[in-house]
């Protein structure tokens, strides 16, 4: 009897045990709530500044072409370097257009000669015809001749000038200060002014130099929409300022004004051309060069600016978190604009002044349930808001 109760009090006991430890075992235990750092949304001004990328151009670029025929003599420029304006290029065979001037002088003092004998001899005749001492035909013959003579010294001036201008083209000089492309032709070859030889080179005016830059429909409809809310003041006169960034990041030095906007659209591309024109005085630009350009002058009244990081892509479309009054995450749809800076990104609408944005944490942040708002702690908290740091974890 005393055995039996004994064993009915252990298995008693050891089911009074596994009660409890499961019991224990299922009560669940409180999370706790994430941190995360927030900061208060405040509207304010800042400077519109859209950025296109953007291609330089010379703002004056001269093929170099042979007016006459003849053989190179000479290349009388470092190929590829700085050349300035009139100063000599090339030099073609002068020896046969001398020849030709010189024959085109002798035509003209002959002519000359014959119409100082023609002057002469109307200045004889003519009071003889008044006297009916010869005829009037004589008259109208002595006339004739001063007039033929007459337009035979005009004929043979032409010739000379025309001798003249082309001995003046054998020498080729610079039509503006500018870089001057490697030579097409080499000396010794001869230069047929009616076919391709023609073609010598060219040189490329770089200071100013023109950088040009493409707005797209879309773009522009933007634009104007914006402007019409209010959302973009534009600056009078149209008055932009252009401001580049080298391929490397290097902020270019000068600054230049808009000086030319396509009227229409490229049927191509669907968009319209910009140009804008920039000093260049150390040359450090070069036709050809792709560059960011940013056009200042308008500006963004009362806008919203966040940290690009708050704002994450969403299924179906940019979305933030924003901490309620009562301490508890909630998920937010923005409208997002353009990049401010290199961390700031503007919000179009979804937003407003006085509320708490998640910057850091908001990969722990679970919609609904309350968060834990705490100061910015270094790069522990920045390496919570990588993806890369939590899916190691």
């Amino acid at each position: 009897m005393y055995v039996r109760v004994l064993i009915v009090f252990f298995v008693l006991a050891a089911f009074l045990i596994q009660s409890g430890c499961s019991q224990e075992a299922s009560a669940p235990q409180q999370r706790p709530a994430p941190e995360v750092t927030v900061i208060t949304v405040t509207p304010q001004d800042i400077p519109y500044t859209p950025s296109f990328v953007a291609q330089t151009e010379s703002s004056r670029q001269v093929d170099i072409v042979a007016r006459i025929s003849g053989f190179l003599d000479r290349i009388a420029y470092q190929e590829g370097d700085l050349v300035k304006e009139g100063q000599l290029l090339f030099q073609l065979d002068q020896k046969p257009f001398k020849a030709e001037l010189e024959a085109a002088r002798g035509v003209l003092q002959a002519q000359q000669a014959r119409f100082k004998t023609a002057g002469a001899n109307l200045k004889r005749v003519k009071p003889l015809a008044e006297q009916n001492a010869l005829s009037q035909a004589d008259l109208d013959r002595a006339q004739g001749e001063f007039d033929a003579a007459k337009a035979a010294v005009f004929s043979a001036s032409a010739n000379v000038k025309q001798a003249e201008l082309n001995l003046g083209y054998t020498t080729i000089r610079a039509p503006v200060t500018g870089l001057a492309s490697r030579s097409l032709q080499r000396e010794g070859t001869y230069v047929n002014a009616m076919a391709e030889t023609a073609k010598l080179t060219y040189v490329a005016a770089i200071d100013p130099i023109w950088v040009t830059f493409s707005v797209s429909q879309n773009q522009m409809a933007r634009i104007r929409e914006e402007s019409q809310k209010g959302s973009i003041i534009r600056p009078k006169s149209q008055d932009y300022e252009v401001e580049l960034v080298l391929p490397d990041g290097k902020p270019f030095a000068e600054r230049g004004r808009i000086n030319f906007a396509d009227p229409s659209f490229s049927q191509d591309t669907g968009s319209f051309m910009v140009r804008a024109v920039l000093p260049n005085p150390d040359r450090e630009l070069r036709p050809g060069m792709f560059v960011t350009a940013y056009v200042k002058g308008g500006l963004r009244p009362n806008a919203i600016v966040v940290p690009q990081l708050s704002v994450q892509q969403g299924s179906n479309g940019h979305i933030v978190y924003v901490i309620k009054p009562d301490g508890t995450a909630e998920v937010r749809p923005v409208v997002v604009g353009d990049y401010e800076g290199e961390k700031d990104i503007v919000i179009l609408s979804g937003l407003q002044a006085g509320d708490q944005l998640v910057v850091e944490g908001m990969l722990k942040v679970v919609p609904g349930q309350p968060v834990k708002i705490v100061e910015p702690s270094g790069d522990n908290d920045k390496a919570a808001a990588r993806p890369d740091v939590v899916a190691q974890e």
